[in-house]
C-alpha cells in the first residue's frame, strides 16, 4: 500500500471514529417528550414587539455583513492557496532574513494572517459599528484595534509554529510527517483545552475575585450541590467592550472557576444569575469540555491524515507553486485547506453543540428547579444580547451553536410539565 493510500484509510478510520464518538456522546434527547407532546415553540420568546423588532433589525444589518466577510476570506485564501501568488508572498516575507525555510514558514504565515485580516478588517469595522449603533459594544475604537490585532498576533504565532513543526517533519519523514503531525495536533487540542483558560482569557480581560457575600456563597454552594466544586468565582471586566451578558466555567481541577461578566451582576437577579451558572455547570457534570477535547483531537488526527493524502497530490502542489509538503511555499495550500476544513465541519460542530447546550438547560433546570427564573433568564439575555429569537432555519442549522431563544422557553415549559426527579 503506498503512503498515500495509508493517509487517506487513516484519515478515514479517524473519521469514523469521531462519528462513533458524536453518535454515543451527543444528548439527541435531552429532555423526554410530555404527555400531550412538546410545548409548541412561541417564535417572539415571549419578548415584546418592539424587542423582537430590535433584535431582527439588529441581525438584519448584521449578518450580509458576515456572510461577506466568511465568503471573501474564503476566496482571498483560495486564491493565495491554489495560485503561485501564496508561495511568492512567502518567499518574500523571508527575503531580508535570507529566505531559510524557517524564516518561510514563521514569516509567510505572518504576511497571510495579516493580509486576510486586512481584507475582512472593513467589514469587521462596519460590524463594530452595527454593535455601537445598538448598544451592545461599548469599546473605544483604539480598544476595537487592540483586540483585533492582539488576535490576529496570538492565532498567527501559534498557526506559525504549528507549521514549522509539521513541514519540519515533512522534510525529516517524507512518507511518515502527517502520522506524527497528527498526533501532534490532537496533543495540542488537549493541551489547548487545558491551558486557555491560563493563558488567552487574560490577554482580553481582567478578573477579580466576586466579593463575598450572600451570591458567592449561594454559588459556591451550588457547584457542590452539582458535585463539581470550583476554587473561585471570578468577575471578569466584560463592560470595557460589550453590554451582553454571559457567563461561563473554564479550567479543570485546580483552576476550574466560574466566571461572571460584570455585566451580568449589575443587570441580573440573584435567582437568574444562580440558572446561568447551574447550566455552565452542566457542562462540568456531564464533561463536556472532556468530550469536546475528544472529539477535537480526532478531527485533528483525521484532519492531518486527510491532508497528508492531499499534499501527496503532485498536481495540487504545482498549482500552489511548490514541490513537497516539506517545502515552506506549501503553507498558502496548508492554510486554505485548513480553512475548507473549518468551514465544512462548522454546521456538524454546531449541530452537537446545540443538543449538548439543550442538555445543560435540562442539568440547569434540574439543579435548580426554578423554571421561572430560567425563562425569565433566557428572556433577559435574549433582550440584552439581541438575540434573534427565531432566526431563518439555514442560518440556525449552519452558525447556530445554542437552541433558539425560543426553542428553549419552550423546552422549560416541557421540563414544568413533567415529573422530573
Amino acid at each position: 500500500m503506498t503512503a498515500r493510500r495509508v493517509a487517506l484509510v487513516a484519515a478515514v478510520v479517524l473519521g469514523i471514529a469521531l462519528a462513533v464518538v458524536i453518535a454515543v456522546r451527543t444528548p439527541w434527547v435531552p429532555l423526554p417528550e410530555p404527555a400531550g407532546g412538546h410545548t409548541a415553540v412561541d417564535p417572539t420568546a415571549g419578548l415584546s414587539a418592539d424587542r423582537v423588532a430590535r433584535a431582527e433589525a439588529f441581525a438584519a444589518a448584521l449578518r450580509p455583513a458576515s456572510l461577506v466577510s466568511l465568503l471573501l476570506g474564503l476566496a482571498v485564501s483560495a486564491l493565495l492557496g491554489l495560485t503561485r501568488a501564496g508561495a511568492r508572498i512567502v518567499r518574500a516575507a523571508a527575503a531580508p532574513l535570507g529566505g531559510g525555510w524557517v524564516w518561510q514558514v514563521l514569516l509567510g504565515v505572518v504576511a497571510l494572517a495579516v493580509l486576510g485580516r486586512l481584507v475582512t478588517l472593513p467589514l469587521s469595522a462596519y460590524g463594530e459599528v452595527v454593535r455601537h449603533r445598538y448598544g451592545l459594544s461599548t469599546r473605544s475604537w483604539g480598544l476595537w484595534l487592540r483586540d483585533v490585532w492582539v488576535s490576529v498576533a496570538i492565532d498567527a504565532a501559534l498557526t506559525a509554529l504549528s507549521l514549522l513543526v509539521l513541514v519540519w517533519l515533512a522534510r525529516r519523514a517524507p512518507r511518515t510527517w502527517w502520522a506524527w503531525a497528527g498526533a501532534g495536533a490532537a496533543a495540542l487540542v488537549v493541551a489547548g483545552s487545558f491551558l486557555w483558560p491560563v493563558l488567552v482569557e487574560p490577554a482580553f480581560n481582567r478578573f477579580e475575585p466576586l466579593a463575598a457575600g450572600q451570591l458567592r456563597a449561594d454559588l459556591l454552594q451550588l457547584a457542590e450541590e452539582n458535585g463539581t466544586p470550583v476554587q473561585d468565582v471570578l468577575v471578569s471586566d466584560a463592560s470595557r467592550r460589550t453590554t451582553a451578558l454571559n457567563a461561563y466555567v473554564s479550567g479543570f481541577g485546580s483552576t476550574r472557576r466560574v466566571v461572571l461578566y460584570d455585566t451580568v451582576l449589575d443587570r441580573l437577579p440573584d435567582d437568574q444569575i444562580e440558572s446561568i451558572v447551574a447550566h455552565e455547570l452542566g457542562h462540568v457534570a456531564t464533561d463536556d469540555v472532556l468530550t469536546g477535547t475528544l472529539m477535537g483531537a480526532l478531527g485533528a488526527g483525521a484532519g492531518v491524515a486527510a491532508l497528508g493524502w492531499l499534499l501527496s497530490s503532485p498536481r495540487l502542489l504545482r498549482r500552489a507553486g511548490a514541490d513537497s509538503a516539506g517545502d515552506p511555499r506549501v503553507i498558502p495550500l496548508l492554510l486554505f485547506l485548513m480553512t475548507v476544513g473549518t468551514l465544512v465541519s462548522t454546521p456538524v460542530q454546531n449541530a452537537v453543540s446545540r443538543h449538548v447546550e439543550a442538555r445543560a438547560d435540562v442539568h440547569a433546570l434540574d439543579l435548580t428547579r426554578d423554571p421561572d427564573a430560567f425563562a425569565a433568564m433566557q428572556q433577559d439575555l435574549a433582550g440584552s444580547n439581541l438575540s434573534d429569537p427565531d432566526p431563518p432555519a439555514a442560518w440556525q442549522w449552519f452558525f447556530g451553536s445554542h437552541p433558539t431563544a425560543a426553542q428553549r422557553l419552550a423546552m422549560a415549559a416541557d421540563w414544568a410539565r413533567l415529573d422530573r426527579p
